[in-house]
């Protein structure tokens, strides 16, 4: 009796997973992939380092590669790669002093915290929540860091996004502005 009922409620939460709206003319988007930019600040012991000597730290690029799947109206559950365009670059004494940057791959939950409508077709949005991410380093050193990371969307049409945010990075004192375009479906 508990397997048929755990059965009929799983079915159940992935049928009104991908219900429709309550609009019926309306098909509900799952799915965002994007394609973006984000620019991260060099961190860990050699920033405080480099900054406590008035040197100067520049930030890193990196192109970002964003998976977006909403299972809820409310709930998105992001899977993200950012792979580094340049090495870290530190300033000293007038000299550039660059250092391998690390690619990074996570996911998370996060949450819509509010939206409105701009007009007819178009809204904006934000959402937030904690994340994970793992770093891929010298040596193969591999290390975990959570992550609180958030963003603000424009939603035009039936499709497109454009959105920029930030995250904060706990585990190696970093901080990250992104931004990008994608699309729903």
């Amino acid at each position: 009796m508990k397997k048929h009922l755990i059965l009929y409620l799983l079915i159940y939460s992935c049928y009104s997973s991908f219900a429709q709206d309550k609009d019926t003319s309306k098909v509900r988007q799952h799915f965002e992939l994007s394609f973006g930019q984000s620019l991260l600040f060099i961190s860990s012991g050699q920033q405080t380092a480099i900054l406590n000597s008035a040197n100067i730290v520049v930030p890193t690029s990196a192109i970002l590669f964003l998976a977006e799947f909403r299972p809820q109206k409310k709930l998105r559950i992001p899977v993200f790669v950012n792979i580094a365009t340049e090495t870290k670059q530190y300033i000293i004494n007038n000299q550039i002093v660059n250092e391998r940057a690390s690619p990074t791959v996570g996911a998370g939950v996060q949450f819509k915290l509010f939206n409105f409508k701009i007009d007819d077709k178009s809204k904006f949005e934000m959402e937030m929540g904690p994340l994970a991410s793992v770093l891929f380093g010298k040596n193969s050193n591999v290390r975990v860091a959570p992550i609180i990371a958030g963003r603000f969307k424009v939603l035009r049409g039936d499709n497109f996004v454009m959105y920029f945010g930030g995250s904060y990075s706990f585990g190696i004192n970093a901080l990250g502005i992104l931004y990008g375009t994608g699309t729903l479906f």
